[in-house]
């Protein structure tokens, strides 16, 4: 076997085995949120109603966070992009401060996350 064919067998068999960033589950998520004690109820704000893999709000103690999930990554891209669009004038300027992407999952908080909060629900993301 020459050079280039070990380089090329071995760069397939890198990216076979790193296979890629899995997307998370909105019933896995919802799920560990649960388990953790966290309301969940459907999402109802237009954004997360027209989210590709679904949506629901969660409610913590002392803050709530809308979690939409997109089919793959791009989608989560667009819901992002949507939810800065459609934010009230009020909300508009301060809005990354409550959004957030984590590859197919959008949060959008009511309020700026405590770490125990943020730490809580990204850690239930699956």
């Amino acid at each position: 076997m020459g050079r280039l064919a070990i380089l090329g067998l071995l760069v397939a068999l890198v990216a076979a085995g790193c296979g890629g960033q899995s997307r998370y589950s909105l019933e896995k998520t919802r799920s560990c949120l649960s388990s953790e004690g966290v309301t969940t109820s459907p999402a109802t704000d237009f954004v997360a109603t027209t989210a590709t893999g679904g949506a629901f709000r969660a409610k913590l103690a002392d803050n709530q966070v809308t979690i939409a999930f997109g089919e793959k990554d791009a989608d989560a891209i667009d819901i992002a992009y949507a939810y800065q669009r459609f934010a009230f004038p009020n909300v508009r300027g301060n809005i990354l401060d409550v959004l957030e992407r984590y590859r197919n999952a959008v949060l959008l908080w009511r309020d700026h996350p405590q770490s125990a909060d943020l730490a809580l629900v990204t850690g239930c993301l699956k």
